[in-house]
């Protein structure tokens, strides 16, 4: 059953909520839950920027059947790294994040565990994180909610375009500043936050793809400014995209 909007959606705050409360009804409420352990998920997520999911599992394998253990990674020869690493984008440029971080970690901790931020506030662990290299708000966001059940909210690329799209954020909003602006809507609770992450991730992936979404599927779409302009808005999260078209209505 659609979720009927409040009388009025025209504030982000109550567009966010209906949307939220919609994409619940498709997805279902879920649990927090994390692939791996900690230390995995934030070298594997290093492994993920501007990849598929495919090619970050077929790198990461790569590089720990090559190299089992964290220290062998950190002391890996940086050619060797970016060999195993290659079907990941921008093999060249992740290899030396990998081995930074990962000194970094064993050589402040005396192992590589990021357990210690579990004990952390949330405002401590980010300012941690966000200073370890090619570690950004995303990478940070994702491993303090997934895993330490951190107040905070991943925006990725299908979060910032399904919640553009609609209109929750402005068209010239970026994916880092949508962090920002998205959490100070939502309550602090870990379980709603994750719960958004998954279902705007997941909606991305399935219905409102980059450049056919799928708008007669769209639980939004009775909401959606990007799907009452016909496809026209031009929006930070899909530039490039030819406006006005590749939309499936039936």
């Amino acid at each position: 059953m659609a979720v009927q909007p409040p009388f009025s959606v025209t504030d982000s705050h109550s567009l966010l909520w209906w949307a939220h409360l919609s994409l619940t009804e498709v997805y279902g409420t879920q649990d927090i839950y994390g692939r791996m352990d900690p230390m995995h998920e934030l070298i594997a997520t290093i492994l993920s920027h501007r990849t598929t999911h495919a090619n970050e599992m077929a790198a990461y394998k790569a590089m720990l059947d090559r190299f089992p253990t964290w220290e062998q990674v950190r002391d890996a020869p940086l050619d060797d790294l970016i060999a195993c690493i290659q079907t990941a984008k921008y093999p060249e440029v992740k290899a030396p994040w990998i081995k930074q971080v990962l000194t970094s970690i064993i050589d402040e901790r005396g192992a590589a565990t990021v357990d210690f931020l579990s004990d952390m506030s949330t405002e401590e662990a980010m300012s941690w994180l966000t200073n370890l290299p090619g570690v950004g708000l995303k990478t940070a966001s994702l491993l303090l909610l997934f895993y330490f059940r951190k107040p905070v909210l991943p925006v990725d690329t299908h979060v910032h375009r399904v919640t553009q799209r609609v209109g929750v954020l402005g068209p010239k909003v970026s994916a880092e500043r949508a962090h920002k602006l998205l959490l100070e809507q939502l309550p602090k609770d870990p379980v709603v936050l994750f719960n958004v992450h998954k279902h705007f991730y997941w909606h991305g992936q399935r219905v409102c793809t980059w450049y056919t979404p799928k708008c007669s599927e769209c639980a939004l779409a009775s909401q959606c400014a990007f799907y009452q302009s016909g496809g026209t808005l031009e929006l930070s999260s899909t530039a490039g995209r030819n406006t006005g078209l590749q939309i499936r209505i039936g």
